[in-house]
Protein backbone atom coordinates (compact mmCIF):
# COMPACT_ATOMS: atom_id res chain seq x y z
CA UNK A 1 0.00 0.00 0.00
CA UNK A 2 2.78 2.41 0.89
CA UNK A 3 4.52 1.85 -2.45
CA UNK A 4 1.29 2.66 -4.29
CA UNK A 5 0.76 5.79 -2.21
CA UNK A 6 4.34 6.88 -2.77
CA UNK A 7 3.99 6.34 -6.50
CA UNK A 8 0.93 8.58 -6.51
CA UNK A 9 2.64 11.23 -4.38
CA UNK A 10 6.03 11.37 -6.05
CA UNK A 11 6.45 8.80 -8.82
CA UNK A 12 8.21 9.94 -11.98
CA UNK A 13 7.18 7.66 -14.89
CA UNK A 14 9.96 9.07 -17.08
CA UNK A 15 12.49 7.29 -14.86
CA UNK A 16 11.05 3.83 -15.51
CA UNK A 17 12.05 1.31 -12.83
CA UNK A 18 13.74 4.15 -10.90
CA UNK A 19 10.45 6.06 -10.66
CA UNK A 20 10.88 6.61 -6.90
CA UNK A 21 14.55 7.65 -7.00
CA UNK A 22 13.81 11.33 -6.27
CA UNK A 23 11.48 10.84 -3.29
CA UNK A 24 11.83 13.41 -0.50
CA UNK A 25 10.93 13.32 3.19
CA UNK A 26 7.89 15.44 2.37
CA UNK A 27 6.78 12.86 -0.18
CA UNK A 28 7.15 10.11 2.41
CA UNK A 29 4.95 12.02 4.83
CA UNK A 30 2.33 12.55 2.13
CA UNK A 31 2.31 8.82 1.37
CA UNK A 32 1.94 7.98 5.07
CA UNK A 33 -1.10 10.25 5.31
CA UNK A 34 -2.69 8.63 2.24
CA UNK A 35 -2.27 5.16 3.74
CA UNK A 36 -3.44 6.24 7.21
CA UNK A 37 -6.58 7.72 5.66
CA UNK A 38 -7.41 4.31 4.18
CA UNK A 39 -7.31 5.60 0.62
CA UNK A 40 -5.30 2.66 -0.73
CA UNK A 41 -6.42 -0.98 -0.91
CA UNK A 42 -4.47 -3.94 -2.24
CA UNK A 43 -6.02 -7.23 -3.39
CA UNK A 44 -4.33 -10.41 -4.59
CA UNK A 45 -6.19 -12.13 -7.42
CA UNK A 46 -4.01 -15.23 -7.93
CA UNK A 47 -0.73 -17.01 -7.15
CA UNK A 48 1.35 -17.27 -10.32
CA UNK A 49 4.89 -17.01 -11.67
CA UNK A 50 3.58 -14.47 -14.19
CA UNK A 51 3.71 -10.76 -13.51
CA UNK A 52 0.29 -9.09 -13.44
CA UNK A 53 -0.61 -5.74 -11.87
CA UNK A 54 -3.77 -3.68 -12.22
CA UNK A 55 -3.75 -0.20 -10.69
CA UNK A 56 -7.00 1.76 -10.41
CA UNK A 57 -7.18 5.41 -9.41
CA UNK A 58 -10.43 7.15 -8.49
CA UNK A 59 -10.64 10.93 -8.06
CA UNK A 60 -13.39 13.51 -8.02
CA UNK A 61 -12.67 14.24 -11.69
CA UNK A 62 -12.66 10.66 -12.97
CA UNK A 63 -10.98 7.26 -12.98
CA UNK A 64 -7.88 5.72 -14.54
CA UNK A 65 -6.63 2.15 -14.91
CA UNK A 66 -3.18 0.85 -15.81
CA UNK A 67 -2.46 -2.82 -16.45
CA UNK A 68 1.02 -4.41 -16.44
CA UNK A 69 1.73 -7.95 -17.68
CA UNK A 70 4.79 -10.05 -18.40
CA UNK A 71 7.40 -7.53 -17.21
CA UNK A 72 7.55 -5.08 -14.34
CA UNK A 73 7.57 -2.14 -16.76
CA UNK A 74 5.40 -3.59 -19.53
CA UNK A 75 2.18 -1.55 -19.75
CA UNK A 76 -0.46 -3.51 -21.65
CA UNK A 77 -3.56 -1.40 -21.08
CA UNK A 78 -4.36 2.19 -20.17
CA UNK A 79 -7.91 3.44 -19.65
CA UNK A 80 -9.40 6.77 -18.55
CA UNK A 81 -13.02 6.91 -17.42
CA UNK A 82 -13.54 3.40 -18.77
CA UNK A 83 -12.23 4.18 -22.26
CA UNK A 84 -9.03 2.51 -23.52
CA UNK A 85 -6.26 4.91 -24.52
CA UNK A 86 -3.93 3.89 -27.39
CA UNK A 87 -0.41 3.22 -26.14
CA UNK A 88 2.54 5.01 -27.67
CA UNK A 89 5.02 3.03 -29.75
CA UNK A 90 7.52 1.33 -27.47
CA UNK A 91 5.27 1.44 -24.40
CA UNK A 92 3.97 -2.04 -24.96
CA UNK A 93 4.16 -4.85 -27.42
CA UNK A 94 1.04 -6.44 -28.84
CA UNK A 95 1.44 -9.62 -26.81
CA UNK A 96 3.92 -9.12 -23.95
CA UNK A 97 3.45 -12.52 -22.37
CA UNK A 98 4.00 -14.23 -25.70
CA UNK A 99 7.03 -12.01 -26.27
CA UNK A 100 8.50 -12.95 -22.88
CA UNK A 101 7.81 -16.61 -23.56
CA UNK A 102 9.50 -16.32 -26.94
CA UNK A 103 12.61 -14.89 -25.32
CA UNK A 104 12.60 -17.66 -22.74
CA UNK A 105 12.06 -20.28 -25.44
CA UNK A 106 15.07 -18.99 -27.35
CA UNK A 107 17.55 -19.75 -24.58
CA UNK A 108 15.83 -23.06 -23.85
CA UNK A 109 17.16 -24.33 -27.17
CA UNK A 110 20.75 -23.85 -26.03
CA UNK A 111 22.92 -26.51 -24.44
CA UNK A 112 25.57 -25.98 -21.78
CA UNK A 113 28.20 -26.62 -24.44
CA UNK A 114 26.77 -23.87 -26.64
CA UNK A 115 26.55 -21.39 -23.76
CA UNK A 116 30.12 -22.16 -22.76
CA UNK A 117 31.31 -21.93 -26.36
CA UNK A 118 29.69 -18.51 -26.67
CA UNK A 119 31.25 -17.27 -23.43
CA UNK A 120 34.69 -18.47 -24.48
CA UNK A 121 34.71 -17.32 -28.09
CA UNK A 122 32.43 -14.31 -28.49
CA UNK A 123 34.52 -11.23 -29.37
CA UNK A 124 35.34 -9.50 -26.09
CA UNK A 125 34.03 -6.16 -27.35
CA UNK A 126 30.55 -7.68 -27.80
CA UNK A 127 30.29 -8.42 -24.09
CA UNK A 128 32.02 -5.23 -22.99
CA UNK A 129 28.66 -3.89 -21.79
CA UNK A 130 29.02 -6.21 -18.79
CA UNK A 131 31.55 -3.74 -17.34
CA UNK A 132 28.61 -1.52 -16.46
CA UNK A 133 27.29 -4.21 -14.09
CA UNK A 134 30.50 -4.12 -12.04
CA UNK A 135 30.42 -0.34 -11.84
CA UNK A 136 26.74 -0.08 -10.91
CA UNK A 137 26.83 -2.84 -8.31
CA UNK A 138 30.04 -1.54 -6.71
CA UNK A 139 28.48 1.92 -6.43
CA UNK A 140 25.50 0.32 -4.71
CA UNK A 141 27.86 -1.52 -2.33
CA UNK A 142 29.72 1.71 -1.51
CA UNK A 143 26.40 3.43 -0.84
CA UNK A 144 25.67 0.69 1.66
CA UNK A 145 29.10 1.05 3.24
CA UNK A 146 28.46 4.75 3.83
CA UNK A 147 25.01 4.18 5.25
CA UNK A 148 24.32 3.89 8.97
CA UNK A 149 21.36 1.62 8.18
CA UNK A 150 23.35 -1.40 6.97
CA UNK A 151 23.91 -4.08 9.61
CA UNK A 152 25.03 -7.18 7.74
CA UNK A 153 27.42 -5.24 5.52
CA UNK A 154 29.28 -3.79 8.49
CA UNK A 155 29.61 -7.21 10.12
CA UNK A 156 30.79 -8.84 6.88
CA UNK A 157 33.32 -6.02 6.50
CA UNK A 158 34.60 -6.76 10.02
CA UNK A 159 34.86 -10.47 9.17
CA UNK A 160 36.95 -9.52 6.14
CA UNK A 161 39.50 -7.76 8.33
CA UNK A 162 37.99 -4.32 7.82
CA UNK A 163 39.02 -4.26 4.16
CA UNK A 164 36.74 -4.39 1.15
CA UNK A 165 39.24 -6.66 -0.61
CA UNK A 166 41.32 -9.15 1.37
CA UNK A 167 43.20 -12.29 0.40
CA UNK A 168 40.16 -14.34 1.47
CA UNK A 169 38.14 -14.79 -1.71
CA UNK A 170 35.01 -16.21 -0.10
CA UNK A 171 34.71 -13.50 2.52
CA UNK A 172 35.43 -10.74 0.02
CA UNK A 173 32.85 -12.17 -2.37
CA UNK A 174 30.25 -12.47 0.38
CA UNK A 175 30.95 -8.91 1.51
CA UNK A 176 30.59 -7.39 -1.96
CA UNK A 177 27.62 -9.51 -2.93
CA UNK A 178 25.57 -9.33 0.23
CA UNK A 179 26.55 -5.78 1.10
CA UNK A 180 25.07 -4.73 -2.25
CA UNK A 181 21.98 -6.88 -1.68
CA UNK A 182 21.43 -5.32 1.75
CA UNK A 183 21.75 -1.82 0.28
CA UNK A 184 19.20 -2.77 -2.36
CA UNK A 185 16.57 -4.20 -0.01
CA UNK A 186 16.96 -1.18 2.27
CA UNK A 187 16.08 1.02 -0.69
CA UNK A 188 19.27 3.09 -0.65
CA UNK A 189 19.59 5.64 -3.41
CA UNK A 190 21.67 3.68 -5.93
CA UNK A 191 20.39 1.21 -8.55
CA UNK A 192 21.40 -2.42 -8.94
CA UNK A 193 22.21 -3.91 -12.33
CA UNK A 194 19.46 -6.46 -12.84
CA UNK A 195 19.24 -9.64 -14.84
CA UNK A 196 15.96 -11.40 -15.70
CA UNK A 197 14.22 -8.48 -14.02
CA UNK A 198 15.90 -8.82 -10.61
CA UNK A 199 18.59 -6.69 -9.01
CA UNK A 200 19.46 -9.40 -6.49
CA UNK A 201 19.93 -11.94 -9.30
CA UNK A 202 22.24 -9.52 -11.08
CA UNK A 203 24.28 -8.87 -7.94
CA UNK A 204 24.65 -12.57 -7.11
CA UNK A 205 25.56 -13.56 -10.67
CA UNK A 206 28.20 -10.82 -10.86
CA UNK A 207 29.90 -9.92 -7.59
CA UNK A 208 31.48 -13.23 -6.48
CA UNK A 209 33.26 -13.46 -9.83
CA UNK A 210 34.31 -9.82 -9.63
CA UNK A 211 35.78 -10.38 -6.14
CA UNK A 212 37.96 -13.29 -7.26
CA UNK A 213 39.07 -11.44 -10.39
CA UNK A 214 40.05 -8.37 -8.38
CA UNK A 215 42.02 -10.29 -5.75
CA UNK A 216 43.94 -12.37 -8.28
CA UNK A 217 44.56 -9.53 -10.72
CA UNK A 218 43.29 -11.55 -13.68
CA UNK A 219 42.67 -10.12 -17.13
CA UNK A 220 39.50 -8.17 -17.83
CA UNK A 221 38.70 -10.57 -20.65
CA UNK A 222 38.67 -13.48 -18.21
CA UNK A 223 36.25 -11.54 -16.00
CA UNK A 224 33.91 -10.70 -18.87
CA UNK A 225 33.80 -14.26 -20.20
CA UNK A 226 33.21 -15.85 -16.78
CA UNK A 227 30.43 -13.34 -16.07
CA UNK A 228 28.86 -13.92 -19.50
CA UNK A 229 28.61 -17.63 -18.69
CA UNK A 230 27.14 -16.79 -15.28
CA UNK A 231 24.45 -14.66 -16.90
CA UNK A 232 23.54 -17.31 -19.47
CA UNK A 233 23.16 -20.00 -16.81
CA UNK A 234 21.03 -17.68 -14.68
CA UNK A 235 18.84 -16.83 -17.68
CA UNK A 236 18.46 -20.50 -18.62
CA UNK A 237 17.17 -21.46 -15.17
CA UNK A 238 14.84 -18.46 -15.05
CA UNK A 239 13.43 -19.40 -18.44
CA UNK A 240 11.92 -22.45 -16.71
CA UNK A 241 11.20 -21.08 -13.24
CA UNK A 242 9.43 -17.89 -14.36
CA UNK A 243 10.08 -14.32 -13.24
CA UNK A 244 8.21 -14.74 -9.96
CA UNK A 245 7.95 -17.75 -7.66
CA UNK A 246 8.32 -18.82 -4.04
CA UNK A 247 11.75 -20.23 -4.91
CA UNK A 248 14.65 -17.88 -4.20
CA UNK A 249 15.90 -17.20 -7.71
CA UNK A 250 18.81 -15.18 -6.38
CA UNK A 251 20.11 -18.25 -4.55
CA UNK A 252 19.26 -20.77 -7.26
CA UNK A 253 19.61 -19.07 -10.63
CA UNK A 254 22.00 -16.27 -9.65
CA UNK A 255 24.36 -18.31 -7.51
CA UNK A 256 24.36 -21.29 -9.89
CA UNK A 257 25.46 -18.87 -12.59
CA UNK A 258 28.13 -17.44 -10.29
CA UNK A 259 29.36 -20.95 -9.38
CA UNK A 260 29.72 -21.82 -13.07
CA UNK A 261 31.56 -18.55 -13.67
CA UNK A 262 33.90 -19.27 -10.76
CA UNK A 263 34.57 -22.73 -12.16
CA UNK A 264 35.43 -21.23 -15.56
CA UNK A 265 37.65 -18.62 -13.90
CA UNK A 266 39.54 -21.49 -12.26
CA UNK A 267 40.12 -23.30 -15.54
CA UNK A 268 37.11 -25.60 -15.40
CA UNK A 269 35.88 -27.13 -18.63
CA UNK A 270 32.44 -28.31 -19.72
CA UNK A 271 32.40 -31.49 -17.61
CA UNK A 272 33.41 -29.61 -14.46
CA UNK A 273 30.78 -26.92 -15.05
CA UNK A 274 28.17 -29.66 -15.45
CA UNK A 275 29.23 -31.01 -12.06
CA UNK A 276 28.84 -27.53 -10.59
CA UNK A 277 25.21 -27.43 -11.74
CA UNK A 278 24.52 -30.83 -10.14
CA UNK A 279 26.06 -29.70 -6.85
CA UNK A 280 24.05 -26.47 -6.78
CA UNK A 281 20.78 -28.20 -7.65
CA UNK A 282 21.34 -30.67 -4.81
CA UNK A 283 22.09 -28.04 -2.19
CA UNK A 284 19.97 -24.90 -2.31
CA UNK A 285 16.90 -25.96 -4.30
CA UNK A 286 13.88 -25.36 -2.10
CA UNK A 287 15.09 -22.14 -0.48
CA UNK A 288 12.00 -19.97 -0.31
CA UNK A 289 11.49 -16.43 -1.50
CA UNK A 290 9.37 -14.36 0.88
CA UNK A 291 9.80 -11.06 -0.92
CA UNK A 292 12.56 -8.50 -1.07
CA UNK A 293 13.60 -7.98 2.55
CA UNK A 294 16.45 -8.29 5.02
CA UNK A 295 16.25 -12.08 4.75
CA UNK A 296 17.64 -11.79 1.20
CA UNK A 297 21.03 -11.04 2.77
CA UNK A 298 21.07 -14.28 4.79
CA UNK A 299 19.98 -16.22 1.73
CA UNK A 300 22.75 -14.50 -0.23
CA UNK A 301 25.37 -15.43 2.37
CA UNK A 302 24.34 -19.10 2.15
CA UNK A 303 24.20 -18.98 -1.66
CA UNK A 304 27.61 -17.36 -2.00
CA UNK A 305 29.22 -20.01 0.22
CA UNK A 306 27.43 -22.77 -1.72
CA UNK A 307 28.70 -21.37 -5.04
CA UNK A 308 32.33 -21.53 -3.91
CA UNK A 309 31.89 -25.02 -2.44
CA UNK A 310 30.13 -26.34 -5.53
CA UNK A 311 32.85 -25.01 -7.83
CA UNK A 312 35.72 -26.30 -5.70
CA UNK A 313 34.22 -29.78 -5.41
CA UNK A 314 33.44 -29.92 -9.12
CA UNK A 315 36.99 -28.94 -10.03
CA UNK A 316 38.16 -31.94 -7.96
CA UNK A 317 35.76 -34.20 -9.83
CA UNK A 318 33.22 -34.41 -6.99
CA UNK A 319 29.49 -34.00 -7.58
CA UNK A 320 26.09 -35.43 -6.67
CA UNK A 321 25.24 -38.22 -9.10
CA UNK A 322 22.33 -37.93 -11.51
CA UNK A 323 20.44 -40.80 -9.85
CA UNK A 324 19.91 -38.65 -6.75
CA UNK A 325 17.17 -36.14 -6.06
CA UNK A 326 16.16 -33.75 -8.82
CA UNK A 327 19.41 -34.03 -10.77
CA UNK A 328 18.95 -34.97 -14.39
CA UNK A 329 21.08 -36.99 -16.76
CA UNK A 330 22.37 -33.78 -18.37
CA UNK A 331 23.10 -30.28 -17.04
CA UNK A 332 20.23 -28.94 -19.14
CA UNK A 333 17.79 -31.42 -17.60
CA UNK A 334 19.00 -30.54 -14.11
CA UNK A 335 18.43 -26.83 -14.73
CA UNK A 336 14.98 -27.54 -16.14
CA UNK A 337 14.16 -29.52 -13.00
CA UNK A 338 15.18 -26.58 -10.81
CA UNK A 339 12.70 -24.50 -12.80
CA UNK A 340 9.96 -27.10 -12.33
CA UNK A 341 10.44 -26.98 -8.56
CA UNK A 342 9.91 -23.20 -8.75
CA UNK A 343 6.89 -23.25 -11.05
CA UNK A 344 4.51 -24.94 -10.67
CA UNK A 345 6.13 -26.81 -7.76
CA UNK A 346 6.19 -23.94 -5.26
CA UNK A 347 2.71 -22.54 -5.92
CA UNK A 348 1.22 -23.84 -2.67
CA UNK A 349 4.30 -22.73 -0.76
CA UNK A 350 3.81 -19.21 -2.09
CA UNK A 351 0.21 -19.27 -0.98
CA UNK A 352 1.31 -20.26 2.54
CA UNK A 353 3.94 -17.51 2.63
CA UNK A 354 1.34 -14.92 1.67
CA UNK A 355 -1.02 -16.25 4.37
CA UNK A 356 1.71 -15.94 7.01
CA UNK A 357 2.45 -12.37 5.95
CA UNK A 358 -1.25 -11.49 6.01
CA UNK A 359 -1.59 -12.91 9.52
CA UNK A 360 1.27 -10.69 10.69
CA UNK A 361 -0.45 -7.63 9.22
CA UNK A 362 -3.61 -8.45 11.14
CA UNK A 363 -1.69 -8.91 14.37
Amino acid sequence: MFAAALGYAAGDPAKGLEALSSVTERDLETARKIVSAGLVTVKMTEISSRIFLLAKLETTSGTAEVEIRGRHNQITRLAVNGRDIPLNAGEAGPAPEAEGEAEAALIRWLTLREMLDYALHVPAEEIGFIREAFRVNMELFEEGRRSKRTIFLQHLLKQNGGSVFSDNERRTASLLCNGAIEARVLGLSKPAMSITGSGAHGIMATMPIYAVWKIRGLTEEALLRATALSYLICMYIKAYSGRLSALCGCALAGSTGAACGLCLLNGGEEAAIGRVISNMASSLTGMICDGGNQGCVMKGIAACDAAFAAAELALDGVCVDSVHGINGHTPEETMRNIGRIASPGMTETERTIVEIQAEKDVQ
